[in-house]
């Protein structure tokens, strides 16, 4: 839908954070932007998963809201983690029926952490549903997602913000972050700084990569909404959408991606 240049999407995890991320979507397409392949990490790859399929931004976040996502969770009996992912398949079999790669409207490229190898690992093809379970799968919380003969938890724990699948690939690449931090002078807690630290390593591997965006996109102060805040959902969908929007006016180059601009121009 751009002109004659393929523009690729990374997105980040962040838990219910990631909701930012259609907010982000809704304005590159409302502004004429439009992505021919996406890349992320946990929440990110649910949100471009979604996308991908052909869900419009503002029906994947009645999904979210509709099905409250976390409700579908189980205690796991074992050592692993504490909760079971297993429910969540028969959620994301009724949104992605097909379950594959090949059924989405454009490639998408999945980041897991393959935990006994210690390592990033990408899925594109075959099966979408369990390399989705598996990049969300927080390490410690859930139990990791045996696919083949390997288990695989959270991408974001070794890659975060995943532009190498679209590097080579893409003419412009488009970095979004939901984890902006903002300057904290009061840590109150432990469970605060636990948080904070969290952060801040999902950040480093975040902005090791920045430098090769050719545009970043990272609403401020999106770290003050926690993992699992499902009911701040449309107020996180919304800071997305509004950053993402004086973003695009701010920057002149963005606009030049705009399908509308150019089929004026033709």
């Amino acid at each position: 839908m751009n002109s004659d240049k393929k523009i690729g999407i990374a997105l980040s995890g962040g838990g219910v954070r990631g909701v930012s991320h259609l907010g982000v979507l809704k304005a590159l397409n409302q502004r004429g932007i439009f992505p021919n392949r996406i890349s992320g990490s946990s929440a990110g790859a649910i949100a471009g998963a979604l996308y991908a399929a052909g869900h419009e931004p503002d029906q994947i976040l009645e999904i979210i809201i509709k099905t409250n996502y976390f409700k579908f969770l189980r205690p796991a009996i074992s050592w692993t983690g504490i909760l079971k992912m297993d429910i969540v398949e028969e959620l994301f079999k009724k949104y992605l029926p097909e379950n594959s790669f090949e059924s989405l409207r454009m490639p998408m490229t999945v980041t897991v952490t393959d935990i006994r190898r210690a390592k990033v690992v990408y899925f594109s093809e075959g099966e979408l549903i369990k390399p989705l379970m598996a990049s969300s799968c927080i390490p410690g919380m859930f139990d990791p997602i045996a696919i083949g003969n390997n288990y695989y938890v959270d991408g974001g724990v070794l890659n975060n913000l995943p532009i190498e699948p679209l590097e080579g690939v893409c003419d412009v690449i488009i970095g979004v972050n939901c984890n902006h931090l903002p300057v904290e002078h009061n840590i109150k807690n432990i469970k605060s700084l636990i948080e904070r630290t969290v952060i801040m390593s999902m950040n480093y591997n975040v902005y090791s990569r920045k430098e090769k965006c050719d545009f970043f996109i990272e609403p401020k102060g999106l770290a003050k909404y926690g993992v699992f805040d499902i009911k701040k959902a449309k107020e996180i969908f919304d800071f997305g959408y509004e950053s993402t929007m004086a973003y695009i006016d701010e920057n002149k180059e963005m606009k030049e991606l705009s399908f509308k601009k150019n089929k004026l121009k033709a």
